[in-house]
């Protein structure tokens, strides 16, 4: 098992830049495929980036690409997200997850999930 917390989350203005981190503990984070994933209130959620186990390739959403960038360093067992130019419809709160497919994260539905952290842009 692996335990995910996600860090970085807080109220920025639009145009802003934030970077999300993801700590994971318990197995090692290189043994997971990880990824991003926001949902805003009322809304469903919403898959943004993943990357493969080794880093070495990463997969964004269409709505994501060009502003979100996932990187991971499996020395530190994290991964991040870093957001540029921010919109109020980023609103929403992020969470990151793991699995050792990368399938069920970009398509069907990881097995480890955080709790989630809440980003807030203001217009």
């Amino acid at each position: 098992q692996v335990q995910l917390v996600e860090s970085g989350g807080g109220l920025v203005q639009a145009g802003d830049s934030l970077k999300l981190s993801c700590a994971a503990s318990g197995r090692t984070a290189s043994s997971y495929a990880m990824g991003w994933f926001r949902q805003a209130p009322g809304k469903e959620r919403e898959f943004l980036c993943a990357t493969i186990k080794s880093g070495r390739s990463t997969y964004c959403a269409d709505s994501a690409k060009g502003r979100f960038t996932i990187s991971r360093d499996n020395s530190k067992n994290t991964i991040d997200l870093q957001m540029d130019n921010l919109k109020p419809e980023d609103t929403a709160v992020y969470h990151c997850a793991a699995d050792q497919e990368l399938h069920n994260i970009v398509v069907t539905n990881p097995v480890y999930w955080g709790q989630g952290t809440q980003v807030t842009v203001s217009s």
